[in-house]
């Protein structure tokens, strides 16, 4: 999967201290990718936006 045009963003949900960060990037036709800040060369997960909506509101009770 092409990231490079990807607009990485913080989650709202990560960490301040420097630890547990996560990227999101929504801005992708199709796709939301998510990365550990940490390692931005490393693997990605990537999610349709519908099941990225379900995990999102599922986790955030």
């Amino acid at each position: 999967m092409d990231l490079t045009r990807a607009a990485w963003r913080k989650s709202s949900r990560s960490n301040q201290n420097g630890g547990a960060c996560v990227e999101v990037a929504d801005n992708l036709p199709g796709v939301v990718a998510v990365r550990d800040s940490k390692d931005p060369a490393g693997p990605a997960l990537a999610f349709t936006p519908a099941a990225w909506r379900a995990f999102v509101a599922t986790h955030s009770r």
